[in-house]
């Protein structure tokens, strides 16, 4: 090998080194953070039970316990937690919570979980939610118009339609935007020493073509009334400018 490839190798794994004792000086010294939502220790394992409410507005509900694999490919102290609410019109709106541990792989980008349910994503954009509960303030929320072909029972296909909502919370930050909250975990571990325990929040609801309007609608309004239940941090947040940001 010739010395200037020599130099160049030399130089990469010096750098290599470098990283991975950054990495590992950080790993030393953080601490976690603390969730943005309601949380209640469990004995069995390192996972959290994150109480939902149980009726919202005038929707009942009914828990979805993970299955196994799901909890085999996520790491030991994820804590998940999803309910299912009806309203007395046969509207459902499917919750979603993932809160990470120490192991920030346990959030993926929102993105990834709805095609391989079947879903395809049409549309994309960034909203606000005005809150009144427990302050005023703007939730800000990802979302995704989506459809699929659904099997009808006498024969053929209909084409259905899906509206939905998502957002990270740690326990002082919220924001939409997946690239930004990784932007804060750089940030937290480089200039605070903790690692912040964040969690993705979502929300889904069927709707036939044509009234995702109609349906993102009865959502907000859902989520209005039951983020004050279960959510802990408030307020309007502050994303940092990172590389790659692909929002809308």
């Amino acid at each position: 090998m010739k010395l200037p490839h020599l130099l160049v190798a030399a130089s990469a794994l010096t750098l290599m080194a470098a990283g991975a004792a950054v990495l590992l000086h950080l790993k030393a010294i953080q601490r976690l953070g603390e969730p943005g939502v309601k949380w209640s220790p469990r004995t069995t394992d390192l996972r959290l039970d994150i109480p939902l409410p149980e009726r919202v507005l005038d929707y009942d509900s009914k828990a979805i316990d993970p299955d196994a694999q799901e909890l085999e490919m996520l790491p030991q102290d994820t804590s998940l937690a999803r309910r299912l609410y009806e309203a007395p019109d046969g509207f459902k709106i499917l919750v979603g919570v993932v809160l990470m541990g120490t192991d920030r792989t346990s959030i993926h980008k929102p993105e990834f979980c709805l095609p391989a349910q079947g879903w395809q994503i049409v549309a994309k954009e960034t909203r606000t939610l005005s809150m009144d509960r427990p302050e005023p303030y703007e939730l800000p929320l990802g979302k995704f118009v989506t459809r699929r072909l659904a099997p009808l029972p006498g024969g053929g296909h209909a084409t259905l339609e899906g509206v939905y909502l998502y957002w990270f919370v740690s326990g002082d930050r919220i924001t939409a935007s997946h690239w930004g909250r990784m932007g804060w975990i750089t940030w937290d571990l480089l200039q605070r020493g903790v690692l912040p325990r964040w969690a993705y929040l979502s929300v889904f609801a069927e709707c036939p073509l044509g009234r995702e309007a109609e349906a993102t609608e009865r959502v907000e309004k859902f989520l209005a009334a039951a983020v004050p239940e279960f959510q802990v941090t408030t307020g309007q947040p502050t994303v940092p400018v990172t590389a790659g940001d692909g929002r809308r």
